[in-house]
């Protein structure tokens, strides 16, 4: 598995070495599993001035996390596929979150804050944030109609892929999908 990563990481690298940014026919070329399931877009697509609450209890916007990659997920303390997700969100944070990337969870729709914090400690999730769009507003300008859903967002806040459903968003494929996009100029 050691191997594979390896060679997933050094082929992205490769592929982009000479490009700048990532063109979404390299980053098609590294899904692999349930990567396979992760659309990327033709054209960036316009990224929701909504407000959603932050852990914090403020609002805020996507525009608040301009300027880094984001792997945005929706959730919620209810959805099934979305406890066995989030702890490969958890180790990818831990692995590539810093100045340039950062994954971001909004659980939408009836999460009280006391059942998301249990749900994170059941599943020993303690880096990701608790934020929430309890009337889902913020999920539907972002044109989430089921749970969960998880996109890619680039650092002037468009959309650029999307996956519907589950994911293991620490196997290799996902791993060398954002090395890639954060590959140098």
């Amino acid at each position: 598995m050691r191997k594979l990563k390896s060679v997933l990481l050094y082929t992205a690298l490769g592929l982009l070495a000479n490009i700048g940014h990532a063109q979404t026919a390299d980053l098609e070329a590294l899904r692999a599993g349930d990567m396979r399931k992760l659309t990327f877009h033709s054209e960036p697509i316009a990224g929701s001035d909504v407000a959603f609450m932050s852990e914090d209890a403020g609002d805020m916007t996507l525009a608040d996390l301009n300027g880094k990659y984001i792997v945005l997920n929706f959730w919620a303390t209810w959805c099934a596929p979305c406890r066995k997700e989030m702890p490969e969100l958890s180790a990818l944070q831990a692995d590539l979150g810093g100045d340039m990337f950062q994954v971001v969870t909004v659980a939408t729709g009836r999460n009280p804050l006391p059942a998301m914090k249990k749900f994170f400690e059941e599943i020993g999730v303690d880096n990701l944030p608790l934020h929430t769009d309890a009337r889902q507003s913020f999920s539907r300008s972002m044109g989430v109609l089921g749970l969960p859903v998880t996109l890619i967002i680039d650092p002037e806040g468009h959309e650029i892929a999307r996956l519907q459903g589950d994911a293991d968003w620490h196997s290799d494929s996902a791993v060398a999908i954002i090395t890639a996009l954060l590959a140098p100029n």
